[in-house]
């Protein structure tokens, strides 16, 4: 099975890479570093290092405690870290800078496989939430390099999806070392599809473990006086289709609160002038972080297209609304906003973190909003009432503070793998 599963691999090959030239129409990044997905890199990191894949932001910024931890007590290892993205490459680029050896990783064709182990020799792969990829788990496994999926979450939908593959889907998850789960039912769904029990274990996600630096602090507050004293809400890490139902929330807000500011932050670099363009033909006043404009009380919406600001913009709002949730993205990480204390919204479309999702909302940190006009009256109910908002703000910031403790756990299968 593995050998017609890698024999239709090249066979889509060619539509990949045209796949790749297309995208790059909108994001020249992807027509760049090729060889580094084919596995041949200028990297040369010792070997009996540690590799870690985070396919991009969001896994990037999940595995910053885990690489912390890893250069306080492996501080002989070296780390490779690699993405799929090239938003994830610059993301691994600003949090880690030289301190890791960083390429795209390879696609999951044996030439290419076996080119980057040749040439990064790791003592261990550590992959972050749902990456499994059967001939560069099988390829690990024939060198004995032990494979951990950290952080590892799989929904109900995917668990289904790989069972239809019987017999081949158990023979690959069967390969994985070890599973730091998120939660039982994570923990269960990577049982059933064939990983060892004995190689699974419930962590939680490392994700509450996250911190927010001095800098992040003071970068805050400047950013707050520069918006001035007025309602500000953020929609994070919004998608195609998604920023039109933020707008139109936006213009009824606007009608109760007329000073309220929007904080958009579009989730893909590639369209933050296609935003800025939406925006602007909306009628809505405009200004953008990139070009660093003033935000005066003449300004309805404010454009976050910087990269790596999105701490700052959600530290610095009353409100967030966390994107990829209004549309079947799946959505995001709500706990970047709740670690701060900011009320959280989101849209029904949240697989991708519905155990955290279910978490906030049975503790009143959150709520769930089923479509623009539901998320117009809960926001606008919001800024319009402090006591409230810091009521639900706080709720959050104790959840998060009572479910840290994942990093140390999966600390520990790190070590004893190493």
């Amino acid at each position: 099975m593995r050998q017609l599963y890698t024999l239709v691999l090249y066979l889509v090959f060619p539509g990949v890479l045209m796949r790749l030239l297309w995208r790059s129409l909108r994001s020249p990044a992807y027509r760049r570093r090729w060889a580094e997905r084919l596995g041949r890199s200028d990297i040369a990191p010792r070997p009996g290092g540690v590799w870690i894949h985070a396919v991009s932001v969001g896994e990037v910024q999940a595995i910053e405690p885990l690489v912390r931890h890893l250069r306080e007590h492996h501080p002989a290892l070296d780390l490779t870290i690699t993405t799929s993205t090239p938003t994830g490459s610059e993301r691994v680029r600003l949090l880690f800078g030289d301190d890791v050896f960083h390429v795209y990783c390879p696609y999951d064709l044996p030439f290419a496989i076996n080119r980057f182990l040749d040439r990064v020799r790791p003592r261990l792969l550590v992959m972050v939430e749902t990456e499994i990829w059967p001939n560069l788990l099988a390829l690990c496994a024939r060198r004995d390099i032990p494979t951990l999926l950290a952080n590892g979450r799989l929904s109900r939908r995917s668990a289904r999806g790989y069972a239809r593959f019987g017999p081949f889907t158990r023979q690959v998850f069967s390969g994985i070392r070890g599973v730091a789960a998120q939660s039982r039912a994570d923990a269960e769904r990577f049982i059933s599809l064939g990983v060892p029990a004995e190689n699974v274990s419930v962590t939680g996600s490392i994700k509450f473990d996250m911190r927010i630096p001095a800098s992040v602090q003071e970068q805050i507050q400047v950013l707050r006086r520069a918006w001035g004293d007025r309602p500000v809400w953020v929609a994070a890490s919004t998608h195609e289709g998604e920023d039109e139902q933020v707008l139109a929330a936006h213009r009824s807000i606007l009608k109760q609160v007329p000073r309220a500011l929007l904080v958009l932050v579009p989730r893909h670099p590639e369209r933050f002038d296609r935003v800025a363009a939406q925006v602007v033909r909306q009628g809505f006043n405009l200004c953008r972080r990139s070009l660093d404009e003033p935000c005066g009380e003449n300004i309805q919406v404010f454009l976050g297209d910087t990269m790596g600001e999105l701490p700052v913009f959600l530290g610095g709002a009353d409100v967030a609304f966390i994107g990829g949730s209004l549309v079947k993205v799946g959505g995001h990480n709500m706990l970047e906003a709740a670690a701060q204390g900011v009320p959280v919204v989101f849209g029904p479309h949240v697989f991708n973190f519905s155990g955290i999702a279910r978490l906030l909302r049975d503790r009143e940190a959150a709520v769930m909003v089923e479509d623009a006009g539901g998320l117009a009256v809960q926001v606008a109910a919001w800024l319009q009432d402090a006591s409230e908002r810091s009521r639900v703000g706080e709720n959050g910031r104790q959840v998060v503070e009572e479910n840290r403790g994942a990093l140390q756990r999966l600390a520990r299968l790190v070590d004893d793998l190493l």
